[in-house]
């Protein structure tokens, strides 16, 4: 019998890009298309990333194991939620990206301050076990199209991918703001500028792939260098927000988007009706 081909309307999503018949079943892609506002939402949920775990380790006083429980079971409860779905859901999808933030952030600072783990070392690490994540998912899936996440064996990889980019931001935000003595505003502008360097090189042709992770990779630390020059005391180079009103502000701002996003795909669901179609 003729395996089955699935065509998907109106996703972004190459029929190129689908697995293998057999490879596991197929659904809804499960990431967001890029756009504008998701560029906004991913700096503003990385600027939370820091200034939550900023918070979380000095203000709320549970200490380091209790702090580090409660988070691990609220990011494990939205992974659980995102893989039961079949479709990319706006809520449940930046909620585990800003739970990831959160998570990645701790990461990286527990080998800075708790094990001593030089910044250097660190962003090196994060950088070898990115490539090495990027290379054994390339081997099985062929693609790092974010545009092919339709099988829960691709989003186990994205989700990896995603935690190590945030962990890697922020060893690279760290070491050029503090080991490197830039500072937060500077950081900010060099961040962005290598963003715009690379916005620039998809518009003259440059691989979308490459492009897109770079920039993802890129926007972690410009949201770490932003959360601390926006939080931080005016005596570090802050501009003295706080973290409690710096992560308030900026999570405001993503549930606001998300909800827009949210209503906006629920209008074109009904617009374009069904999905799938399935020949033989």
């Amino acid at each position: 019998m003729q395996p089955s081909i699935v065509f998907i309307k109106n996703t972004g999503l190459l029929v190129s890009d689908l697995p293998a018949a057999g490879g596991g079943a197929w659904m809804l892609n499960k990431v967001p298309q890029i756009s504008l506002i998701f560029w906004i939402i991913k700096i503003l949920s990385t600027t939370v990333g820091e200034t939550g775990a900023d918070y979380l380790a000095i203000n709320v006083g549970l200490g380091t194991a209790v702090t580090g429980a409660i988070m691990t079971a609220l990011l494990i409860s939205a992974l659980v939620l995102q893989f039961r779905m079949n479709r990319y859901v706006p809520w449940i999808y930046w909620m585990t990206v800003v739970l990831l933030s959160v998570a990645g952030t701790q990461i990286t600072d527990a080998l800075t301050d708790g094990l001593n783990v030089s910044l250097y070392a660190s962003t090196a690490t994060f950088s070898l076990m990115l490539a090495a994540l990027f290379a054994i998912w390339y081997r099985s899936e062929h693609t790092l199209s974010i545009k092919s996440i339709v099988t829960h064996r691709r989003e186990l990889f994205y989700w990896a991918a995603i935690l190590l980019t945030f962990a890697l931001g922020t060893a690279a935000g760290d070491l050029t703001s503090e080991a490197l003595g830039l500072g937060f505003r500077l950081g900010v502008l060099a961040f962005g500028v290598l963003i715009a360097a690379a916005a620039l090189a998809y518009r003259l042709g440059a691989s979308p792939v490459l492009t897109f992770w770079l920039t993802y990779i890129l926007t972690r630390p410009l949201g770490a260098c932003l959360g601390d020059w926006l939080s931080q005391s005016r005596e570090y180079g802050g501009l003295g927000w706080g973290t409690i009103i710096t992560s308030v502000v900026f999570l405001v701002v993503i549930i606001a988007l998300v909800v827009w996003l949210s209503q906006s795909g629920k209008r074109q669901r009904k617009a374009t009706g069904a999905l799938f179609v399935r020949v033989k």
